[in-house]
């Protein structure tokens, strides 16, 4: 119950994180045309491998090998860290801001949320699907897909449903959101500051 209650709060609080991330970001944000494009594209395809695998996760009732599963163990995460860099070059930030976000979001992620998940979730996938989650572990790479797809696959394919039920859709929704919002950003006139007023002249002496 503890380690529940521990989770439940842990993800609480990388949500009200990740709210305010976003809105700073808005708020700091000079996006252009060109760079709201390629971010966008960037952002597409890692919310495409998401809703990819949401429609094949059935979170710990079986072990998922099918779909992008037989690439990577974590294509959920993989997706995440596409949308956090499509995000930061759509949100371009002044003085290289954005360079220094995504650098510092990539130390977070590589030192410290991937290698956590790896040092708890197979432990309980493992005590779950013993030898066959063993076998899937020492052929699929955690994160950067394989070019050599796992053999063993689930019967079931995409599923609408589960897609619903993991709530990826809202995840598009607020990808489209952000997307439309830079995008109507760029093309906004820059904003000028008022020019200087002229000197006022010398009265003339009488």
């Amino acid at each position: 119950m503890r380690d529940r209650r521990y989770n439940k709060t842990l993800a609480i609080v990388r949500l009200l994180l990740l709210y305010v991330f976003v809105a700073a970001l808005l708020a700091t944000a000079r996006p252009t045309p060109l760079g709201v494009t390629i971010g966008f594209v960037i952002a597409a395809l890692g919310e495409a491998v998401r809703v990819w695998a949401a429609g094949h996760l059935l979170k710990t009732e079986e072990l998922v090998t099918s779909g992008p599963y037989r690439f990577t163990r974590n294509p959920l995460y993989l997706g995440r860290l596409l949308i956090f860099t499509g995000l930061c070059l759509m949100a371009w930030l002044p003085y290289g801001g954005s360079l220094v976000v995504l650098a510092g979001g990539y130390a977070v992620f590589f030192g410290y949320y991937l290698p956590r998940k790896e040092r708890v979730e197979p432990a309980r996938l493992r005590e779950r699907h013993g030898e066959a989650f063993e076998r899937y572990r020492e052929a699929v790479p955690a994160l950067f897909p394989t070019v050599h797809p796992y053999p063993e696959t689930a019967k079931s394919g995409w599923s609408s449903d589960r897609m619903f039920r993991n709530r990826e859709h809202w995840m598009v929704v607020g990808i489209v959101m952000l997307s439309l919002f830079l995008l109507w950003r760029a093309y906004q006139p820059a904003r000028q500051e008022p020019p200087p007023e002229p000197p006022a002249q010398a009265a003339e002496a009488p």
